[in-house]
C-alpha cells in the first residue's frame, strides 16, 4: 500500500503518547504497525532522495504538533504530550492542520508572521489558492528554516556553556569579522575572563577589537539592564568601543534602550538571531539538498 498522507500521521502521533512519552524509535514502530505498513511501504523515498517518506512525514508531524503546543521535547529524540494536547484528544476524534490553525501560535507560523504576534488573522486562505508555484516554493523555504533555527537553538542549549562560548567567536568569524591572519579571534579563560568571553582582533597588530559576551540562558531567563551594564563596564575597562552581547534567550524592553543611549557600540543578538545567522553562515548545520529552478535562456535562441 502507498504510505498515508501527511495529516493522516497528525492523530495517532497524538494519540500515542497520551498516556506515556515515546521515542523517535518507539513512535515510528507504533505508527508503522498502526498503518500496517510492509517493509516496501517503509523503504519508499521522498522525491528528492535524501529521506524515506516515513520518516519525513512523522518529522514534520513532529514539527506541527510542537508549533501548535500540543508536543513538547523534554529530552532529545523524546515526545512528550501537553496540556493542550490532552485536552483536544478528550473533544476530538480526529485531526487535520485545518484544526491546529485554530491556535496562534501554530497559524501564526504557518502564515508566515513572526513568534511575536499574539493574535491568529481573521481568516486563512489555502496557500495553493493564493499562491504561484514560486511563491509556495519560497514559503516552504522559509517554514523549513523556521524549524530548522527552533531545532538548531535547541541543540545549543543541549551543549556545555564553554561550548556556547567557542560557539559564538567560530560564527562572528564565519560573518567576516576578524582579519585574515592566525589567531584573529580567541576564546577568553573560562575564570577570571574580566566579564569578557571572546575577543575578536580586526587587524593584525590588535588596535582594533571586538569584545564578546555570551550566555546560554533558557528562554525565560531574559536578559535585563543591569546584565548590559555590567558588560558595558567591563568594555570600559579594556578603553573598547565595540561589544557583541549574544543569549540564547532574549533582552527586555530596558536593556535595548540602555544599548541605543550609549555612545560605545553593544551589539545585541539573541537566540531567533543567533541560530539564523548561524544557518546563514553553515555553522552548526549543512547543505543536505539543493534545488535548481531554472529559466529559458533567451540568448540561447537568438540568430
Amino acid at each position: 500500500m502507498a504510505v498515508p498522507k501527511f495529516e493522516e500521521f497528525l492523530y495517532p502521533f497524538l494519540s500515542f503518547i497520551k498516556d506515556k512519552d515515546l521515542s523517535t524509535k518507539e513512535m515510528k514502530k507504533a505508527l508503522v504497525d498502526h498503518f500496517k505498513l510492509t517493509e516496501e511501504d517503509c523503504a519508499l523515498m521522498t522525491k528528492n532522495g535524501t529521506s524515506t517518506q516515513v520518516s519525513d512525514r512523522i518529522n514534520w508531524v513532529r514539527q506541527y504538533l510542537r508549533r501548535a503546543l500540543f508536543v513538547d521535547l523534554p529530552h532529545k529524540g523524546v515526545y512528550r504530550i501537553t496540556e493542550r494536547g490532552k485536552e483536544y484528544l478528550k473533544t476530538h476524534t480526529s485531526l487535520v492542520k485545518k484544526d491546529l490553525m485554530a491556535y496562534p501560535e501554530f497559524s501564526n507560523y504557518a502564515n508566515g508572521t513572526t513568534a511575536d504576534t499574539t493574535t491568529a488573522p481573521a481568516s486563512v486562505i489555502e496557500e495553493t489558492q493564493v499562491l504561484t508555484p514560486t511563491e509556495q516554493l519560497e514559503q516552504a523555504f522559509d517554514n523549513i528554516n523556521r524549524d530548522l533555527a527552533e531545532d538548531l537553538l535547541q541543540k545549543v542549549m543541549e551543549q556545555t556553556p564553554r561550548f556556547f562560548e567557542f560557539l559564538v567567536v567560530d560564527l562572528l568569524k564565519k560573518m567576516g569579522y576578524g582579519g585574515s591572519f592566525d589567531d584573529s579571534a580567541k576564546v577568553t579563560p573560562y575564570v577570571h575572563d574580566d566579564g569578557i568571553d571572546g575577543i575578536i582582533y580586526e587587524d593584525k597588530l590588535g588596535l582594533d577589537k571586538i569584545y564578546i559576551q555570551a550566555k546560554k540562558y533558557s528562554a525565560d531567563n531574559i536578559v535585563g539592564k543591569p546584565q548590559i551594564q555590567q558588560f558595558a563596564g567591563a568594555l570600559d575597562e579594556q578603553k573598547a568601543s565595540k561589544g557583541v552581547f549574544i543569549t540564547t534567550s532574549n533582552y527586555s524592553k530596558d536593556a535595548r534602550e540602555y544599548v541605543d543611549k550609549l555612545s560605545k557600540k553593544i551589539v545585541l543578538i539573541n537566540g531567533r538571531e543567533l541560530s539564523r545567522y548561524m544557518i546563514d553562515c553553515n555553522v552548526g548545520v549543512s547543505v543536505k539538498k539543493v534545488y535548481e529552478v531554472k529559466r529559458i535562456d533567451s540568448d540561447y535562441f537568438e540568430e
